[in-house]
């Protein structure tokens, strides 16, 4: 497996370095820079190009919001891992629009960290489960989906059904034992479904569809 390129964005350098022993420590990871408010963020990613940026949401000069928006701009590819202290609903609602990959709380354990980036990198959905209930209600009590949309003509009868399935909350080797194929081949639909879209990771891709219709919320349970 070649080395995974971390961005770290936190405006606290004792965490940072916390999170830097961590991953280096793990010997499958590269760390290409620090950034200690949201423009560096940006800037880095920019020029970096990492493989995933892990995010604080406290961040100076450009809010997380702000920061995440303008990455995504540039460098829609590329996934952002929100790490967060706060489980407010303010918080988890932003996200939705914004284009994360995934949002775990400051709670989790470095294998949890380490296997939610592992995720993310890989296309799968990575949600503290406090916040997938939250975000779950939100959607419910909304009306982002009252009106439904047809699924993008650009998708084909195969990334469609992988979407639906990636929105029940199956993981790739689910999905792929699911339709009976190889776990590769899931991750290449997944990453072509993405590029159609226009996202990074299956979080996204899934926010999208809902926003637009193409599955109930029934789905995500």
């Amino acid at each position: 497996m070649h080395s995974i390129r971390v961005l770290i964005a936190d405006d606290h350098i004792i965490t940072r370095q916390g999170i830097r022993r961590l991953l280096e420590d793990e010997g499958i990871f590269t760390i290409v820079g620090e950034a200690s408010d949201g423009e560096e963020a940006i800037q880095m990613t920019r020029t970096m190009n990492p493989d995933i940026v892990i995010m604080d949401i406290n961040m100076p000069m450009v809010n997380w919001i702000q920061a995440t928006i303008q990455i995504k701009k540039y460098c829609p590819a590329i996934p952002i891992l929100i790490l967060s202290a706060y489980d407010d609903d303010e918080y988890i609602f932003e996200l939705a629009g914004a284009g994360v990959a995934g949002y775990l709380l400051k709670t989790a354990s470095g294998d949890e960290l380490i296997r939610a980036i592992k995720a993310a990198i890989n296309g799968e959905s990575v949600l503290d489960p406090v916040i997938a209930n939250k975000l779950i209600t939100h959607f419910r009590l909304s009306n982002v989906n009252t009106h439904k949309e047809a699924i993008s003509e650009s998708l084909s009868t195969r990334e469609t059904e992988i979407i639906k399935l990636a929105a029940q909350g199956l993981s790739n080797q689910e999905i792929a034992e699911k339709i009976v194929t190889s776990k590769r081949t899931v991750e290449g639909h997944m990453r072509s479904i993405f590029n159609k879209l226009g996202v990074g990771s299956r979080t996204e891709a899934v926010i999208y569809g809902l926003k637009k219709g193409w599955f109930g919320l029934d789905e995500l349970d």
